[in-house]
């Protein structure tokens, strides 16, 4: 696709959905943000909030999620499905956050991805909606299912659909074409029955013309 038709795109839908945001909108810390995130995957985000209270106000701090009991931390984040994998990686993430980086929050891609758990999407989400920065693209399901549908990328790998996706905008839009992305394809681009007739961009939608 040509960087015209992409950045029509991102202006019609960032006109659409003037609230769109990242999920778990009650952040209060980088660290929340991304305990949380981690908690995030393959679950709801209504899921991460119901525990969200519980889990930050026994572990308040990194220190003190990485003295954690691993089953003491599974039974606050049971809800939100795969605890005992995601309660192995926070508190190792936790415990990392203290023994190599002082208790803070890496401010780089490449530190970041040392942390359990976290991959590039984790990370995008984290540098942006934390700490302001934009380093690259996250690539969730719904990001994924929109650019190939819009006929923004023709991968099918989450890296090289960032890298696309990156190729195609410029750095100051990385983070909020996420969240727009996300916006449009919760609410009509879904993965079973999307609703193009309402869509504000049907009109140079690949998928769209090849379906209807």
């Amino acid at each position: 696709m040509d960087r015209v038709t992409a950045a029509w795109i991102y202006d019609t839908l960032a006109e659409h959905y003037p609230d769109a945001c990242t999920p778990l909108p009650f952040f209060h810390s980088p660290f929340q943000v991304l305990i949380l995130t981690i908690l995030s995957a393959q679950t709801t985000d209504q899921a991460v909030d119901k525990i969200r209270p519980a889990l930050f106000a026994r572990y308040p701090t990194p220190a003190d999620l990485a003295a954690a009991d691993v089953h003491e931390v599974e039974k606050i984040i049971h809800s939100t499905g795969f605890y005992r994998v995601k309660a192995r990686h926070i508190i190792s993430t936790a415990a990392m956050l203290v023994n190599r980086f002082g208790g803070t929050i890496p401010s780089t891609m490449e530190e970041l991805l040392l942390l359990p758990g976290v991959g590039r999407k984790t990370a995008n989400i984290l540098l942006f909606h934390a700490l302001g920065i934009n380093a690259g693209i996250a690539v969730d399901t719904h990001v994924k299912r929109l650019a190939g549908r819009l006929g923004l990328t023709t991968r099918i790998e989450q890296d090289l659909i960032e890298q696309d996706l990156m190729n195609l905008y410029p750095q100051e839009r990385w983070g909020d074409l996420t969240d727009i992305m996300i916006a449009h394809g919760r609410r009509c681009c879904t993965a079973i029955n999307p609703h193009c007739g309402v869509c504000p961009v049907s009109n140079v939608c690949p998928f769209y013309q090849q379906t209807r």
